[in-house]
């Protein structure tokens, strides 16, 4: 049976810092801002429905 950890913090906390350690030990690490970034990136289906939402 699989576990999901969540890892939260403030700015400059270490977070990246622990990802980058788990990464080394083979846990599986999900960058919740890099799949944000990458959902409304330019040109995606994402950044147009936010333009739809709320305008450029």
């Amino acid at each position: 049976m699989s576990k999901v950890i969540g890892l939260t913090g403030g700015i400059a906390s270490g977070k990246s810092t622990v990802s980058e350690l788990l990464t080394a030990f083979g846990f599986k690490v999900v960058d919740a801002d890099t799949a944000a970034r990458e959902a409304v990136a330019k040109g995606t289906p994402g950044i147009e429905k936010v333009r739809e939402v709320f305008g450029d």
